[in-house]
């Protein structure tokens, strides 16, 4: 039999008996549809190295912990960082002093060596000596101007109590430093030494030798002199014997403070200063 005679007779055979075609069909829709079925439900497989969906939510979750603790570990090591003292956070540090004292020994402090013939603020009979080593332009020693500088002076300087000698210790780093401590001095020359003083702190000295001339003319300084002497640089030694002397007695830092031979270092509250100077007082 041909294959065309096959199909025609199959043909007759569904039109004779049609529930018969009718069964063939579901079942093979069925069986299908089953087909379909088994393989929605087959396990996926991730395409990641053989590696299952499980497998990679926990990999996902060990990368999560690990980041969290890098994350409170550098959280410790901040805090531990923040935590320094207040002198070693609030002082300007020497990078290579140009002099240092003659031994080994810690320097013993002469206050009398100390006031040399620098500008002294209050009476000089008063009980208690303060000598500052300071930079203008270390912002650590305006902080000490600007918040701690005022109360010393209204209750122990203004009061007799205390009497109060700035001497220079311009850092090689600060490029107006210098000039400004011998601006300073040049209003010294015109008995406006601390005047000067004041001015270089509350109003800055990042304009450099323009403004501290104008300064001296806010003063009302005869500014011909003062500005022969800022230019010549005729303070220029003056200054650095104060650095020398800072030196020598053990500074490595601004601002620095003897108060009656005991050192205080940084910009310290004035509540260290007033424990100071009440015990010297009492003593």
């Amino acid at each position: 039999m041909t294959h065309f005679e096959k199909e025609n007779n199959e043909e007759k055979n569904n039109e004779r008996h049609p529930h018969k075609k009718h069964h063939h069909e579901n079942k093979h829709h069925e069986d299908k549809t089953k087909q379909n079925h088994e393989k929605k439900h087959e396990p996926k497989k991730d395409s990641c190295c053989g590696m299952g969906l499980n497998g990679f939510q926990k990999f996902l979750a060990v990368i999560v912990i690990i980041q969290v603790l890098l994350l409170i570990f550098i959280a410790v090591k901040m805090s531990a960082l923040s935590a320094v003292n207040i002198e070693s956070n609030d002082v300007a540090d020497v990078p290579t002093p140009s002099a240092e004292p003659s031994n080994n020994k810690a320097p013993t402090v002469n206050m009398d060596a100390l006031i040399d013939d620098d500008s002294v603020k209050g009476d000089k009979n008063a009980p208690i000596t303060i000598v500052e080593f300071s930079d203008y332009e270390c912002p650590f020693c305006e902080r000490f101007y600007s918040e701690t500088f005022a109360q010393i002076n209204e209750k122990y300087i203004k009061t007799g109590k205390v009497k109060f000698v700035y001497r220079d210790f311009p850092l090689n780093f600060h490029q107006n430093a210098q000039k400004a401590a011998e601006a300073a001095e040049c209003a010294g020359e015109q008995d406006k030494y601390f005047e000067m003083h004041d001015l270089l702190f509350e109003k800055g000295v990042s304009e450099g030798v323009n403004s501290f001339k104008q300064y001296a003319k806010e003063l009302k300084l005869d500014t011909t002199k003062f500005d022969q002497c800022l230019d010549s640089g005729a303070m220029a030694q003056e200054v650095q014997k104060d650095f020398v002397a800072g030196q020598q007695a053990g500074v490595s830092g601004t601002p620095a403070f003897f108060i009656n031979g005991k050192e205080l270092v940084g910009a310290q509250p004035f509540q260290a200063f007033q424990q100071i100077i009440e015990n010297e007082l009492n003593s």
